[in-house]
C-alpha cells in the first residue's frame, strides 16, 4: 500500500520489504508564478500528486508498495530570482541534498527510488544525479515527470484564444485552484508573452536549440517582466482536477513497471 514515509514508526519501517518498496521523493520549488498564483505552486502540486496517484492506483493495485517521502520544497529556480519571493539552491547544493537523502534511505536497504519532478527546472540535475546514484550505490533511481501537460485531455483545458501555456499559466493556476483555491488571486492575473524569443526561427526558450530562459524573458503586452507564459485568467478548479487526474493516470503504468523491475 502507498504510505506516508514520515508517518511510520521505526519499527514499521524495519518491517517493510526493502527490496520491493519504492520510495517516492516529490520535488517541488518555491518561486514566483505570476501575480495570481502562489509562490508555493510547485510545492503544493508536489504534495497533492501522490494523493491522486494513490486514488488512481487503488483501482489497479491496492497493495502497491510505495512510501512517499516529504516534499522537497526548494529546487533550482535561478530563472525566477529577479522576482520577489523566489528561493533557489545552487546546482551543487541541490545535488548534494538529494544525494545524501537518497544515500541515507538506501543505507537501510531500500533499492527502488522515484524522483517525482514537479518543477521542470529540477530535471537536469536530477537526471545527472540518478545516473551517479545508480553507479555509486547500486540502486534503481527512476525519474518521473508529474504533469501530463501535453496530453490531449489536458490540452483541451486551455481556453480558446490563450496564446500558449507555460510556467505559471492557465494549467498550473487551475491545478492550484483544485487544491488550494484561497491562495489564487485571479483578479490580479496578467498574460505573459515570450517576448525575448518572438521572431526567432531557430532558437527557442528550451529544446534542441535554445537560450535557456529566464523569467524576465516573459513580459506583459506592455513589456513589463511577468515571468509566466500565456493567460491564466481562464483557470478553474474543474480544469485543475482534470489535469491532476490525467497526470496521475499517466504515472500508473511507469510505476507498475518500476514495481516489477
Amino acid at each position: 500500500m502507498i504510505q506516508d514515509y514520515a508517518g511510520l514508526t521505526r519499527l514499521e519501517m524495519e518491517q517493510l520489504d526493502k527490496e520491493k518498496t519504492i520510495v517516492m521523493i516529490p520535488l517541488g520549488a518555491t518561486e514566483q508564478h505570476g501575480s495570481q498564483a502562489p509562490l508555493g505552486t510547485d510545492m503544493m502540486i508536489a504534495a497533492a500528486m501522490p494523493r491522486y496517484i494513490k486514488e488512481e492506483m487503488s483501482a489497479v493495485a491496492p497493495d502497491f508498495p510505495m512510501l512517499v517521502f516529504p516534499v522537497i520544497p526548494v529546487g533550482l529556480s535561478v530563472e525566477h530570482m529577479d522576482f520577489c519571493g523566489s528561493v533557489t539552491f545552487k546546482p551543487d547544493t541541490y545535488y548534494k541534498i538529494l544525494y545524501e537523502i537518497t544515500e541515507s534511505i538506501a543505507s537501510h536497504g531500500f533499492r527502488k527510488f522515484v524522483f517525482l519532478i514537479c518543477h521542470g527546472g529540477n530535471r537536469p540535475i536530477v537526471d545527472a544525479l540518478a545516473r551517479q546514484l545508480r553507479h555509486d550505490l547500486d540502486i534503481l533511481p527512476f525519474v518521473l515527470s508529474s504533469g501530463a501537460f501535453f496530453h490531449p485531455e489536458v490540452q483541451k483545458t486551455v481556453s480558446p484564444g490563450n496564446p500558449f501555456d507555460f510556467h505559471g499559466g492557465e494549467m498550473e493556476t487551475s491545478m492550484v485552484l483544485a487544491i488550494a483555491p484561497d491562495t489564487v488571486k485571479l483578479k490580479d492575473a496578467q498574460a505573459g508573452y515570450k517576448t525575448a524569443y518572438e521572431g526567432k526561427k531557430a532558437i527557442r526558450f528550451s529544446g534542441d536549440h535554445a537560450l535557456n530562459w529566464m523569467g524576465k524573458d516573459f513580459t506583459t503586452a506592455d513589456g513589463e517582466p511577468i515571468g509566466i507564459g500565456g493567460d491564466p485568467s481562464g483557470a478553474t478548479a474543474e480544469k485543475g482536477e482534470i489535469i491532476f487526474r490525467v497526470s496521475a493516470r499517466e504515472l500508473i503504468q511507469p510505476l507498475l513497471e518500476i514495481r516489477d523491475w
